[in-house]
């Protein structure tokens, strides 16, 4: 039995069914793929929206399954992912692992905006002291020191 949880989605029961080495994998190739790519909310509402009709998708795959034998040689892969799919618990691993990854993707480009806000704000000073300086608004730092007396000599 699933439950309900609090963001709208189904929490898993605990692990009755542990997926295999193989299948952690590929869901998280499949997750990962779909974050870089910038697929997260049209995956997560595709998902969400056919996830009752898994199985008939899993089955689509199967009379699918001849025409990707004859681009790929190696289907193994496409088999497990296709066994996967037949059961609903794995839609939801599928949507959580995507979810997961997109936050630490999020968190990523918070970063490193705020490291680019922090280099573009020293940037600004550093043209702005500059231009100060060219155009007589501030004394430069270094002939400041320097005394007419010192000149002289």
């Amino acid at each position: 039995m699933t439950h309900k949880s609090p963001f709208g989605g189904y929490e898993l029961p605990p692990e009755k069914e542990t997926l295999s080495k193989d299948e952690q994998e590929i869901l998280f190739k499949l997750a990962d793929f779909i974050v870089r790519k910038g697929l997260t909310v049209p995956t997560i509402l595709t998902l969400e929206t056919v996830k009752p009709l898994n199985y008939i998708g899993s089955q689509s795959m199967v009379f699918l399954e001849p025409f990707v034998q004859a681009v790929f040689k190696d289907i193994s892969k496409y088999n497990t992912f296709r066994r996967m799919m037949e059961k609903r618990d794995n839609v939801e691993r599928l949507l959580q692992k995507i979810e997961e990854l997109d936050a630490i993707q999020f968190q990523k480009e918070k970063e490193l905006k705020r490291k680019y806000k922090a280099e573009k704000k020293t940037r600004w000073a550093k043209r702005k002291r500059f231009f100060r300086k060219l155009f007589g608004r501030e004394k430069p730092e270094d002939t400041s020191t320097i005394s007419r007396d010192d000149t002289d000599k």
